[in-house]
């Protein structure tokens, strides 16, 4: 927020708190490119949605300050992201070792985190429109919410607005948006 503030109002301030926010969870960032959820060894899970948030978050701030310092982590993150929180049939895992649980909130944020670097890696696109493609087949109930979560037996059908249907109904909107784009691009309006 205060790098995409900051862009508007040319406030350096902004720019300076933002950067040492980057910062700080740039020096946490694991070699292999991931983060743990929490700093306390009780929270040292990786998992996908995080993941996503931090990678969104820090590419934010890169193209709202033109600052390319964290360029290398941004990048050593999504690879991890790409290669940790997938199966090859498009479904999202929630942690980087393990499936399940299935859960909607890492499809929704694989599905707009992957749409949002597909300028950076084309592929990205294609593996966003594969969980997306994955998780209405199997996680959408046939009267139309998302499904809140699946584990092996059993699925949860829960359907809650902000966890499931606002974030899930974003990704899609998102992902829709980037196919437009790269639509007029190659074909003209």
């Amino acid at each position: 927020m205060l790098a995409r503030t900051g862009k508007y109002n040319r406030n350096s301030e902004y720019f300076r708190v933002a950067k040492e926010a980057v910062k700080y969870t740039c020096t946490r960032q694991r070699p292999n490119g991931s983060w743990y959820y929490g700093e306390d060894a009780k929270y040292h899970w990786i998992d996908s949605f995080h993941t996503g948030y931090n990678l969104d978050a820090l590419r934010c701030y890169i193209e709202n300050t033109g600052d390319k310092t964290f360029q290398k982590n941004l990048l050593s993150g999504f690879e991890f992201f790409r290669k940790a929180f997938f199966e090859s049939n498009g479904r999202p895992k929630y942690y980087h070792n393990r499936a399940y649980p299935i859960d909607i909130q890492c499809a929704s944020q694989a599905i707009e985190t992957l749409s949002k670097f597909a300028d950076i890696d084309e592929s990205a696109l294609d593996q966003a429109i594969t969980v997306a493609e994955w998780t209405i087949r199997n996680m959408q109930d046939e009267s139309g919410y998302f499904c809140y979560r699946q584990y092996p037996y059993i699925k949860v059908k829960t359907p809650m607005i902000h966890w499931g249907q606002a974030t899930m109904y974003k990704a899609l909107t998102n992902l829709i948006s980037v196919l437009c784009v790269i639509g007029k691009e190659k074909f003209g309006s």
